[in-house]
């Protein structure tokens, strides 16, 4: 089972958050997966386990991906 969660987009100009398919591995730790647009840059890579966190984006407040986890 998938969960949305938010990855922010690299050299956009603004901030640009991309809704992305993640598995969850622990609390607060999820797996991108899923596929992406080879034109845009994640923070994150596909693949990777990423922490996260609620914020309060411009359509509300949203899971999103704030650090790799190690």
């Amino acid at each position: 089972m998938t969960t949305t969660i938010y990855v922010k987009l690299l050299g956009e100009g603004t901030d640009v958050w991309r809704p992305v398919d993640a598995k969850r591995v622990s609390d607060g730790l999820f797996r991108l997966v899923g596929t992406n647009d080879e034109s845009e840059t994640w923070m994150f890579p596909l693949g990777s386990i990423v922490r996260v966190e609620k914020r309060t984006l411009s359509s509300g407040l949203a899971v999103v991906a704030v650090e790799l986890a190690e």
